[in-house]
Order: structure tokens, then C-alpha cells, then sequence
């Protein structure tokens, strides 16, 4: 009966996700924003149910469900282009521009020398009106104008800047409209995205089993709506980091640093983030680690180096601006007690003291609580207004089995739906107070000394 029950779960999960998908965006001009933050919270909710009921169904019929549900929801996520997020359109572009032999950081979308790679689902052509006025029509299509002056309809995002991708994303892009070619519009990159969210599903239960953790925790990765709607519907490539990140885990925590290193080398070399899961593993990788991810980050930049020189930067410096982090804006917490660029130095200060302990305290045979604790951290600081950046969160909830953390995700997709600062937050806020609670009351009496106590000796 309770397997019976979460089948069900999973198919209306499903079948909520697809509608989601289909009927639901973020930019359509009459968008019911109540509607989209009620349909999320029931597939939140839903996941939640079902993730409850799996706790007491046995291992292999556990596995089975993690993985049914896993590729059901998935493919759900595939019915429709993506609804809040216009990311993988400069994902399909800078593939299309690559596969012409031409550096994507070379020139912005804009630049009049590369009108003759423009495909229509991208750059659809400009309408007249009666009044003989140029428009662009389409809910993701931006106006703007070339470098020559001619009007452009571009579904791409900031057309006027190079690209902010760092290489392994780059060549995941190219990968992808070399097989592909230039004209399928989206679901390319959700097949991927689909894949590699499969792909790390798999890669959960397999280390998990191996380390003897309990591998019904890997639904809390296989069927969180996050996945589906980020991962997949969204297209984004935060996910390619995300299974490199896994691979390096089990790697250095079973001792193969150098291998280890390679593959967070390329998670990082991916989109930087991932650098948030080093620490945990510093004191088992030690210098073999830091130069196995230096060198391999390194060498997937060199052949774009060549080609590009600095350009290489993209619109990097560019972004940290206009998010906010330079004035300290973007800190919903932080800038509460730190008004201003003061928020920036706090924010760092926090970050660094937790980054010390996590190296000082994380169990190297187990470092995913460490992980957990670094990104997780680092998320609620921040504050970004893009929940996808908390995909990298989600295999170190699975792999602690420290569900209270996923409420970083939720209040980051409460930002993006309803981007109200005051909500925010509190939003935040409470994800904060419920994971110090919990994780207070996991650790036992006593559980704050132990932290600040001087490190002890500990298998490395």
C-alpha cells in the first residue's frame, strides 16, 4: 500500500510538474504570480509526502521508486520551454557561434559580423505595424539593436555583453549544437539536462550503498522539483557541475585525490561555484587536491585564452555589479546590520570563519556535512536571486540525509517568484532559525562546545 501510495504521488507530482511546465510563465505579461507560488508549493509538498512515506519502504523497492520517479518527473519537466529562465537561450547561441570556429568571448550577441548564424527561434525577424514601426513580438523576445544600428529581436539575455560562461560550460554548449545542430530550439539542452540529473541520481545510490549510507535519502536529490524545474526545464548548466562535484566526492573521500581533483577542477572550470565544495575535502587532498583542480581548470582554459586573450573575463566583473554584491545590495540578511559596501566585509568575515571550521571539523571519510554546511552557508549569505545556484546544494542534502536544508532552496524560489524584499527575509530568516534548530538538536547536548573545541585527532 505505501508503495502504491508513492507511485501515485510521484504520477501527480508528474502530471503537476508538466502542467507547470506547459501552462505556467514567469513571462507572460498577465502572469498570475499567486498561481505559479501555489503550484510550486504543492510540488514541493507533494515531494515532501512522498519522500516521508519512502522512509519505511525496503531499500531495493526504495531504489526502484527513486529512479521511476526520478525519470518521470524529469521528462515531465520536458513538455514545455523553459518558463523562468532565459539562460539556455545564451547557451544554445554561444554553441552555435563556437561551431563557426569563433570564440564566444570574441563578440557579444549583438555584433553585426555574426548576423548570418542567427536562427529564427532565436533572433525571430522584426514586424512592421500598420504605422511602419519595427516591433519584436514574442514573450521572451528582447528588443535591441545591433552594432551597426538595425533592430534585433533576440531571445537572449543582456545581448550587448560577452558571455560570463567559463570553458568546460562552454564546450558542454558546443558539444551539444554539434550533435544537435542549430535549429532544435530547446529540448536538446533539456535532454541533457535530463540525463545528467539521471546520471547523478545513479551516482547517489551507488556511493551511497557503498559507503552503507541509507539510499532512500537519494530521492531528496531524484525528486526535489528544483531539479525538475532547474535542472531540466530551465536547461541550466550549473547541473554539469553538479555531477562533476559528486564524482570528485567519492573520489578524494576513498582516497584518489588526483582523480578527485580533475574532476572539481572541471566542475569549477564549469561555472566557479563548485569551488564552495573544496574546503570539506582540503585536509584528506591537501596540496595534491589544490593542484589537480588548479591544472585541470587551467588547461580548459588555455585553447580560449589563445583565441581570446583577457576577453576570457567575459561580462564577469560586469555581473558581480549589477547583482549588487560590489555596493553590498544583494545581502537580504547581512545588509540589515551591515548597510551599504560594509555588508561585503561582513559577509566575508562570515563566510571565512565558516569555511575555517568546516576544514578544521569535517570527517574526512564523510565530508558531505561539511559540504553541506559550506554551500549551504554561503547560499543563505548571499542571498542570490537565482535559486538554480542551490542544485549544487541538493547531493549533500541526499548524501547527510539533512532535509532542514532544503529550505535554502525553497526561500531562494520564493525570491524569484515573488521578489519582495521584506519576504525575502523573512524567508531566509526562518531557513535559518529551522536549520540551526535542527541541526542543534541532531548533534545532542553539548553540540556548540564541541564545535568551538580545538580540532582533535581524526582519520584523514
Amino acid at each position: 500500500m505505501r508503495i502504491a501510495i508513492i507511485s501515485g504521488l510521484l504520477a501527480l507530482s508528474a502530471a503537476l510538474t508538466a502542467f507547470s511546465v506547459s501552462s505556467l510563465d514567469l513571462f507572460a505579461p498577465d502572469r498570475d504570480e499567486v498561481q505559479l507560488v501555489l503550484v510550486t508549493s504543492a510540488l514541493w509538498l507533494l515531494f515532501g509526502l512522498a519522500y516521508w512515506l519512502l522512509r519505511r519502504v525496503n531499500a531495493k523497492a526504495a531504489v526502484a521508486l527513486i529512479l521511476a520517479g526520478s525519470a518521470l518527473i524529469g521528462g515531465a519537466a520536458m513538455v514545455g520551454p523553459p518558463n523562468t529562465s532565459t539562460d539556455s537561450a545564451r547557451y544554445a547561441w554561444d554553441g552555435i557561434v563556437q561551431n563557426a570556429g569563433i570564440s564566444p568571448y570574441a563578440f557579444t550577441p549583438a555584433d553585426a559580423r555574426l548576423d548570418s548564424l542567427r536562427p529564427d527561434w532565436l533572433f525571430p525577424a522584426p514586424q512592421t505595424t500598420a504605422a511602419g514601426k519595427e516591433i519584436c513580438v514574442g514573450e521572451r523576445i528582447a528588443s535591441t539593436r545591433t552594432t551597426n544600428g538595425d533592430r534585433l529581436c533576440s531571445a537572449l539575455n543582456r545581448t550587448a555583453v560577452p558571455t560570463i560562461y567559463p570553458p568546460a560550460s562552454e564546450i558542454l554548449f558546443a558539444g551539444v549544437r554539434f550533435l544537435a545542430g542549430p535549429e532544435p530550439a530547446y529540448w536538446p539542452l533539456q535532454l541533457v539536462g535530463l540525463l545528467l540529473s539521471l546520471g547523478t541520481t545513479a551516482m547517489l545510490l551507488v556511493g551511497m550503498r557503498r559507503r552503507g549510507l541509507d539510499e532512500r535519502h537519494a530521492a531528496l536529490w531524484a525528486w526535489c522539483p528544483l531539479v525538475a524545474t532547474e535542472a531540466i526545464t530551465n536547461s541550466h548548466v550549473d547541473m554539469l557541475g553538479v555531477i562533476f562535484v559528486v564524482a570528485a566526492v567519492f573520489l578524494v573521500s576513498s582516497n584518489k585525490v588526483w582523480r578527485g581533483g580533475i574532476m572539481l577542477g572541471i566542475a569549477i572550470g564549469t561555472k566557479l561555484i563548485p569551488v564552495l565544495a573544496a574546503p570539506a575535502l582540503l585536509r584528506r587532498g591537501g596540496w595534491r587536491l589544490v593542484a589537480a583542480s588548479v591544472l585541470s581548470f587551467a588547461l580548459l582554459y588555455v585553447p580560449y585564452v589563445l583565441a581570446t586573450g583577457i576577453g576570457v573575463l567575459g561580462y564577469l566583473p560586469g555581473y558581480l555589479s549589477e547583482e549588487g554584491y560590489q555596493d553590498g545590495s544583494r545581502f537580504a540578511l547581512v545588509s540589515l546590520v551591515a548597510p551599504g559596501a560594509s555588508a561585503v566585509i561582513v559577509a566575508g568575515l562570515i563566510l571565512a570563519v565558516v569555511a575555517m571550521l568546516v576544514i578544521l571539523k569535517t570527517d574526512q571519510n564523510q565530508p558531505w556535512v561539511g559540504q553541506l554546511v559550506m554551500i549551504g552557508a554561503t547560499l543563505l549569505v548571499l542571498s542570490p536571486r537565482y535559486p538554480w545556484y542551490a542544485l549544487l546544494l541538493l547531493p549533500f542534502v541526499a548524501l547527510s540525509g539533512r532535509w532542514e536544508w532544503l529550505l535554502v532552496p525553497m526561500a531562494l524560489t520564493l525570491r524569484l517568484l515573488v521578489p519582495s524584499v521584506p519576504l525575502t527575509r523573512a524567508s531566509i530568516a526562518i531557513a535559518v532559525i529551522v536549520i540551526v534548530a535542527v541541526s542543534l538538536r541532531r548533534a545532542g547536548p553539548g553540540a556548540l562546545k564541541r564545535m568551538l573545541h580545538p580540532l582533535r585527532s581524526r582519520p584523514a
